[in-house]
């Protein structure tokens, strides 16, 4: 069984940021923002563009940057996350005290760092190809460097919870990675699977043809789609779960504002921060896929990041993306 509950709600734009035409930002109203022992070829980056990348398991394995200033936007779009989910860490129904969790691709180690905390009791580990995350963790929880690519070295029906969160730009065989988060998956424990996709949506038809913002997200997809790793949907997030075999598959979309522009105050400090993190989120998504698989010049691309980024700040715009979590449930011995 297959549910999809996509968040249909209009997003309504806050009357008091209605300005006049020609104050076109949200500069003229104070919205001004700034913003274990491993081998040493683990730590080999590749500087491109002003920033640093991961290049252990290849350079176009994972095209986003691993530096500081990466990792401060890592932070704040989890924030952000957690904030369109209200507060929830996952959606997956897995109990009080599930034992041992895994969370793929995870970054800064923030989301495991926060769900050790939050189940005590339970083994939290995180993977990813760049070992960038914090040295003091709970007890409970720990980090290894590993390609999800590659065969998995984790026991078989062993985790309560498999998570991973904006990962699509990174996976080039997902049918390989739900295989093996099907193996090493405990009979009744569940995945979760979370993807910002890179389209650009207005309710109220203020996404003009030729915004800076919405050009730059057709770019990305673009990109990504000629690298083999396509936008994601809800109903790819579903598609991917079921031909894994999972079971109680379940799916919820929800809009992630650009800007403070929503009347709801909740939606309204979402958008803040969501344009907060877009000063170094267009650059840290756009410029390895525009020079290096859309062949653009390092300055081009740079221009159009740049504009998008600018282009979030138009008062008279008011877009959003979609926010997609699906997750299902590895069935039990005696249904299989």
């Amino acid at each position: 069984m297959t549910s999809n509950n996509v968040v249909e709600d209009i997003l309504e734009v806050d009357p008091a940021l209605l300005l006049p035409e020609d104050d076109d930002d949200y500069h003229s109203i104070g919205y001004a923002t700034t913003t274990e022992s491993l081998t040493e070829s683990i730590f080999e980056y590749i500087f491109e563009n002003g920033r640093r990348y991961h290049s252990y398991f290849g350079v176009d394995k994972n095209l986003m940057p691993t530096d500081e200033k990466e990792q401060d936007r890592l932070d704040l779009h989890h924030e952000i996350m957690i904030q369109l989910l209200n507060g929830k860490y996952h959606l997956a129904p897995v109990g009080d005290n599930p034992q041992r969790i895994l969370d793929i691709g995870t970054g800064t180690g923030i989301w495991a760092i926060d769900i050790a905390y939050q189940y005590p009791s339970a083994e939290v580990t995180g993977t990813d190809l760049s070992p960038i995350q914090p040295k003091w963790v709970p007890p409970n929880c720990k980090f290894e460097v590993d390609d999800a690519e590659q065969p998995w070295t984790f026991r078989p029906d062993t985790f309560d919870l498999i998570h991973s969160r904006n990962l699509n730009q990174a996976i080039a065989s997902w049918p390989s990675v739900m295989s093996s988060m099907y193996t090493c998956c405990k009979p009744g424990g569940y995945v979760e699977l979370a993807e910002l996709e890179c389209r650009a949506y207005s309710d109220d038809n203020t996404l003009a043809p030729d915004d800076k913002f919405g050009h730059f997200m057709n770019l990305l997809c673009e990109a990504m789609t000629k690298l083999g790793r396509p936008h994601a949907s809800a109903e790819a997030l579903v598609q991917r779960l079921e031909e894994a075999g999972f079971v109680d598959v379940q799916a919820i979309s929800v809009k992630q504002p650009f800007g403070p522009w929503p009347k709801d105050a909740h939606r309204k400090r979402i958008g803040a921060l969501t344009m907060m993190m877009c000063e170094s989120g267009c650059e840290a998504y756009g410029m390895a896929p525009f020079t290096r698989v859309l062949g653009m010049e390092k300055e081009e691309a740079a221009k159009v990041c740049k504009e998008a980024a600018e282009a979030v700040r138009n008062r008279g715009t008011h877009v959003y993306s979609y926010y997609h979590v699906a997750y299902g449930r590895k069935p039990e011995d005696s249904e299989a």
